[in-house]
């Protein structure tokens, strides 16, 4: 196969790259223009229809045609090979030695039998408007092309996500993934609603779909269509293989209902003739998701082997209620008590990471009679919005914007915010996995309430009243919470013992050695009594 001489991107700005990169197209956006046309529109075009096209309102379009072409030969020139064609009547253009970034796209969907990840990458890769500065607004005809053009390219995604939406070989999250992809580029298909909603609930539980279904009720309904039904028969989960339900067996998920009628998913695994460990929820939690995550399932699956491990989901996230009045900081210790008391311990060490150490904090001094230890994993004590100079308050709010516009968009951008602070030394896998994550388990408007919540924490003066034994762990070189943070905070417990870990993660991944060592501080530390 002949190599191409030239690559032409006609996904987001159209632009023409040879092999010393990208080639400077003339300033004329109609010569761009023309160029884009004799691309995509692959036949011989006669110079009158190309003038009419584009010239019609020019004194001497033949003449302007002519030096479109002259400028746009001199450019496309290599090897000898001669690219754009003409005669006396036509102009055509030889497609035989050029790459179309919409190629791979069009393989996809017309090859069968193409993996999942490698449609993926296709998938990230072609994301853009078609023909991105090619625009020409008095030119009716061309922009009716144009936006055909535009058309066709969404159909075509909207044909591959379909596929994999609906291909029962895959994970749920995976066809979760496509499911709402399709839906983008058919909102008000009826198809495209029932079967994200189908998936969001065996991927993402039934809050997350209840949820999922109630945005979708109101887009139709705005949009003046009829919304489809969104019903799941539960007992149908029961012929779905086992491989591709996310939920492992050895974990036992209950629900429990706050005296605000918010539910709350919680979850108890290993032997119940063990010790209790209570974790403490944080950002972010789904107890199905989690538990099987390359980045802390080891740890939770270490803990449960000596411990009956009790973990449950934050509201407005998981499996627990997402439609909620009230995310506070408050509202989080009260889900604490509400999961502890379901589970009925009476005493019992308490496990908190990030913020979730600060809902430990507060609720082992207002219930000192029930917490034996108290463990701390890269936390703090107070919320930004406490200590933030008035630049730092400026980026923190912009950064909130940015998550209410995009996370829930396909490019991961906007949640690697958090992903790259989180966990500096993840691998692809792993970012690309957290970053998904995340997605599937709040909703953009909650997630940002999150982090208004998180901003306003304030435990500074609960310290000095803890009287249970405590452990402060944190990874030394943590981009999101500093270790001086940490060790701010074993100062200002009564009798706290300080833990460093070598790590820059803020979240621990289960390969790195310091999830080990953490595994056997929490132990060593719980066997002193």
């Amino acid at each position: 196969m002949t190599k191409p001489l030239f690559t032409m991107q006609t996904i987001g700005p159209f632009e023409v790259r040879d092999m010393d990169g990208v080639v400077p197209l003339p300033p004329s956006r109609k010569t761009k223009a023309l160029l884009a046309y004799l691309l995509l529109a692959e036949r011989k075009h006669s110079r009158q229809s190309l003038c009419e096209l584009f010239w019609d309102n020019t004194a001497d379009p033949l003449a302007s045609l002519r030096w479109s072409l002259t400028k746009l030969r001199q450019l496309l020139k290599a090897d000898g090979a001669t690219i754009i064609h003409a005669d006396r009547e036509s102009v055509w253009l030889d497609n035989s030695r050029i790459a179309i970034d919409k190629d791979p796209l069009n393989l996809v969907a017309n090859e069968g039998g193409v993996a999942e990840e490698h449609a993926d990458k296709v998938w990230k890769s072609t994301i853009g408007v078609p023909l991105e500065g090619c625009e020409l607004p008095n030119h009716g005809d061309f922009m009716l092309w144009v936006e055909a053009y535009r058309q066709d390219y969404a159909r075509l995604r909207a044909g591959i996500a379909k596929q994999f939406a609906r291909d029962d070989s895959l994970s749920w999250q995976t066809r979760d993934k496509w499911a709402e992809r399709w839906l983008r580029f058919s909102p008000y298909s009826a198809g495209a609603a029932v079967t994200a909603y189908q998936n969001k609930f065996y991927a993402a539980g039934r809050p997350a779909a209840q949820g999922f279904a109630k945005k979708l009720t109101k887009s139709f309904n705005e949009a003046g269509i009829q919304p489809p039904d969104f019903v799941i028969d539960e007992n149908a989960v029961e012929d779905i293989p086992r491989a591709s339900l996310i939920a492992p067996a050895e974990q036992q998920i209950r629900f429990v209902q706050g005296e605000d009628g918010v539910s709350i998913a919680w979850a108890s695994v290993g032997d119940p003739g063990n010790p209790p460990l209570v974790k403490a929820a944080n950002w972010l939690n789904h107890l199905e998701l989690d538990w099987d995550a390359p980045i802390w399932s080891p740890l939770f699956k270490e803990l449960s082997r000596s411990h009956r491990l009790l973990r449950y989901d934050e509201r407005g996230c998981g499996l627990s209620d997402w439609d909620v009045e009230d995310i506070s900081f408050d509202s989080f210790v009260k889900d604490l008590e509400q999961v502890v008391d379901a589970a009925g311990l009476d005493r019992f060490p308490l496990l908190g990471i990030s913020q979730g150490a600060a809902v430990s904090i507060r609720y082992a001094v207002l219930n000192p009679d029930r917490v034996s230890h108290l463990i701390l994993f890269g936390g703090y004590d107070c919320g930004w919005r406490h200590t933030a100079t008035a630049k730092a308050v400026i980026e923190r709010e912009a950064v909130m914007v940015l998550t209410k516009v995009g996370w829930g968009m396909d490019n991961p951008a906007y949640r690697h915010v958090f992903s790259r602070t989180f966990m500096p030394d993840a691998n692809a896998e792993e970012l690309d996995w957290f970053d998904e994550f995340q997605r599937l388990t709040t909703s953009s408007d909650n997630a940002v309430r999150f982090l208004d919540a998180f901003s306003t924490i304030d435990v500074r003066d609960d310290l000095a009243k803890i009287r249970c034994p405590t452990l402060v762990v944190h990874s030394r070189e943590d981009l999101r919470i500093p270790f001086a943070t940490g060790r701010k905070l074993a100062a200002s417990i009564p009798g706290a013992q300080l833990a460093g870990l070598d790590s820059k993660n803020h979240l621990l991944l289960g390969r790195e050695k310091a999830s080990a060592q953490f595994v056997q501080l929490v132990r060593e530390f719980l066997a002193k009594g």
